[in-house]
């Protein structure tokens, strides 16, 4: 069943429930509208006939002792009466030909032992309404009402009623499906939208969102996701053709030096040994480049589940390190102990590839201070000729080289890891220059305070 018809038939039958519910106290309060109008109209003829008895105004007509109220046949207004003694003798006016029927409450009524009642009853196939009541001399007095009238409009309010009930279910019922239709409509363009992006993968497509409702935050959502989607998809197109533009120019050049190589003896032996290095540091870097390309490759998200740690061992670690691979390069270190929650491997990736990069353009027996403060940031600062101002704004995309890293080895992705990697972590990474020369890397992640 469509959504649509499952809010139509719940709309339907709330209307329906509603309306029997409504239906079903009107009827209960007219009926007892009604009836209380004829028990009201029994209490005060029993009221005046009672009255008329302890007065003493008795009529000596047959049969005698009867109340001096005029008779009146079954079904009047003013109600027919029979008077029932204690012995269950029962008088009745003239003409009077109907008995109502005597029961043992009556009975006790007469005798004094029980108050006045109504009840319903039937008399002569008549639905009617008996009020008893005691009279002086021992005496129980009915007085009847019949309840034709007040049957048949219960009996033709029922029906009104249940017409209404009827006509309002098929009236909810079509509103229900009008209302579905027109409040479904954005839900039915998603729906439209995400299987046309299923068929044709085209990412572009956008769902027109108005309104701050459910539905208008979730087209405006599922357009967020469209968006992110087609950035990342984006992304990973350009990572691809990228690191196959990178990794082609060191594999045309390997396969031309295994080529030369296999030629055999007419390479004399300098020649043999400077391309075999050659060979060796070639690899070497495209081993680097594979790496950083599935670094790269990895997404924001740290891996695995964060650890609490020292940042400053992390940093500590990767000076040491630093300094054993660049030993003409002075590395001076000021580290505040800091505890910070991440991913060890990654952050040491992203540290050491700020120091990389400060050696690389570090000048022989030039100095790169790291500086680690108390709130968590890492500053790396090296002695080397600056960021040129066209360079600032990308020194941290992919694949991104300047003019004068081009001669340089590198593949244009360790300082874009180490965004990756902040922004992973929640922190940021800016460069800039310093004052006096130089460049000035500041990474930082929040501290872990728990």
């Amino acid at each position: 069943m469509s959504l649509r018809a499952r809010l139509t038939l719940a709309a339907a039958g709330a209307v329906a429930i509603a309306v029997l519910l409504a239906s079903i106290g009107v009827y209960f309060v007219v009926r007892s509208q009604l009836r209380g109008e004829v028990d009201t109209s029994l209490r005060e003829r029993a009221t005046v006939i009672q009255s008329v008895v302890r007065s003493g105004d008795l009529r000596a007509t047959v049969p005698p002792n009867l109340p001096a109220v005029p008779p009146a046949d079954l079904g009047r207004a003013s109600g027919y009466l029979q008077v029932v003694s204690r012995d269950g003798a029962v008088t009745r006016g003239p003409g009077a030909r109907v008995a109502v029927p005597v029961d043992a409450r009556t009975l006790a009524v007469a005798r004094g032992e029980e108050g006045t009642f109504l009840a319903d009853s039937t008399v002569a196939g008549t639905h009617v309404r008996v009020i008893t009541a005691s009279i002086r001399g021992a005496r129980a007095l009915q007085l009847v009402r019949p309840l034709d009238e007040v049957d048949g409009v219960l009996k033709r309010l029922r029906w009104i009623l249940l017409s209404i009930a009827v006509l309002g279910v098929a009236l909810a019922v079509l509103l229900g499906a009008a209302v579905s239709r027109t409040a479904l409509r954005p839900v039915r363009r998603l729906t439209e939208t995400a299987e046309n992006v299923s068929r044709t993968l085209d990412l572009s497509e956008r769902i027109e969102s108005t309104g701050t409702d459910e539905v208008g935050r979730l087209a405006a959502s599922f357009n967020r996701m469209l968006e992110a989607l087609e950035g990342s998809v984006g992304t990973q197109r350009q990572l691809v053709a990228d690191a196959s533009h990178e990794l082609r120019t060191p594999l045309t050049s390997l396969r031309v030096n295994i080529e030369t190589l296999m030629r055999g003896d007419s390479l004399s032996h300098e020649d043999r040994s400077r391309l075999s290095e050659d060979v060796v540091e070639q690899l070497a870097e495209m081993t680097t480049l594979i790496d950083e390309v599935v670094e790269v490759a990895r997404g924001d998200e740290p891996e695995a589940e964060l650890e609490r740690l020292r940042f400053d061992l992390v940093v500590s670690d990767c000076v040491e390190r630093a300094h054993r691979n660049a030993p003409g390069v002075e590395f001076a270190s000021d580290l505040a102990p800091v505890v910070v929650r991440g991913v060890p491997a990654r952050l040491e990736r992203a540290v050491a590839n700020l120091l990389d990069n400060a050696r690389k353009w570090s000048p022989p027996g030039g100095r790169v201070d790291v500086v680690l403060d108390a709130a968590g940031a890492l500053v790396v600062r090296d002695r080397g000729a600056g960021i040129a101002a066209e360079d600032l704004p990308h020194v941290f995309d992919r694949f991104y080289r300047s003019k004068d890293s081009r001669s340089l080895p590198g593949s244009g992705l360790g300082l874009a890891i180490v965004r990756q990697v902040a922004e992973a972590h929640g922190g940021s990474v800016r460069a800039e220059n310093a004052p006096d020369g130089g460049a000035i890397l500041r990474f930082s992640i929040p501290l872990d305070i728990s």
